[in-house]
């Protein structure tokens, strides 16, 4: 059986993050391990505590994943700490991991930066050339690039630049949709291909970017190319948000199992 590694934060309320990642591991019939980088309070109204794991006790999580269950393909959610980082940059390195999967989390939508500037850093300095694919919002890829993405011409410019700077094999603007009728844009070593069709605008939904670069991971461990990989996994995301499910009193968290969910 392939395996799939999630390195991210628990979300008590299920709704985003190590909990999300497993749901679409299992989901796609694969084994999921995780390495958790923090712990989160939280639920479908927001986020009210957190608290990191150490960096010796990150290093001994990932020590015992890749001596025991070496994953097919990581993927690696929001991590704030430059410590905790590092250990991962460096861990990665040591273990020549193949298939990585990096959801960016550098600025939010509003521009805000999620991380400081040392962190920043160490992602684009260390972690950027080992990813397969990066998935970057249109604000995060504005603030990479040093350029303002408004357009098609743009979102190539900005893509190419990232690739050159930081030699990033596979970048996808998850966003693009909202700049273009074409969908959103895979660059992969040089070539654009576009992923077609957008999600149904809800501002309820909660989880299709944890959902969206697991399933990349899970479809790269299963031996797709990366085009196929983004391709079916924005599939998989769009359904799952689309059914998404009617809890909590906020957001609705998005439905991993929508093929397999009877509605009562």
């Amino acid at each position: 059986m392939k395996t799939v590694l999630t390195i991210a934060g628990s979300d008590c309320g299920g709704a985003g993050g190590i909990q999300a990642d497993i749901k679409t591991i299992t989901a796609h019939k694969l084994y999921a391990t995780s390495v958790i980088t923090s712990m989160t309070a939280q639920n479908t109204t927001g986020v009210y505590d957190i608290q990191e794991s150490t960096p010796k006790f990150l290093g001994r999580q990932i020590d015992c994943v890749f001596q025991d269950i070496y994953p097919d393909a990581v993927k690696i959610g929001m991590v704030s700490s430059e410590e905790l980082i590092e250990v991962i940059a460096c861990k990665m390195e040591e273990y020549q991991v193949k298939n990585l999967i990096l959801d960016t989390n550098i600025v939010s939508n509003s521009g805000r930066a999620l991380i400081g500037s040392k962190a920043e850093r160490i992602i684009l300095r260390k972690l950027f050339p080992m990813a397969s694919l990066i998935l970057p919002s249109i604000p995060e890829a504005e603030t990479i690039s040093g350029i303002s993405i408004d357009s098609i011409e743009d979102m190539g410019a900005a893509a190419g630049i990232i690739s050159q700077k930081y030699g990033v094999r596979g970048i996808f603007f998850r966003e693009g949709h909202r700049i273009t009728e074409k969908g959103d844009m895979l660059f992969e070593n040089g070539k654009i291909t576009w992923i077609e069709g957008g999600y149904k605008e809800s501002a309820k939904s909660m989880g299709k970017g944890c959902a969206l670069s697991a399933a990349v991971a899970c479809n790269l461990a299963k031996g797709d190319i990366l085009a196929e990989s983004v391709r079916k996994a924005k599939q998989y995301a769009k359904m799952a948000a689309e059914n998404s499910l009617e809890l909590g009193k906020g957001k609705n968290p998005i439905n991993h199992f929508f093929e397999r969910t009877e509605t009562v």
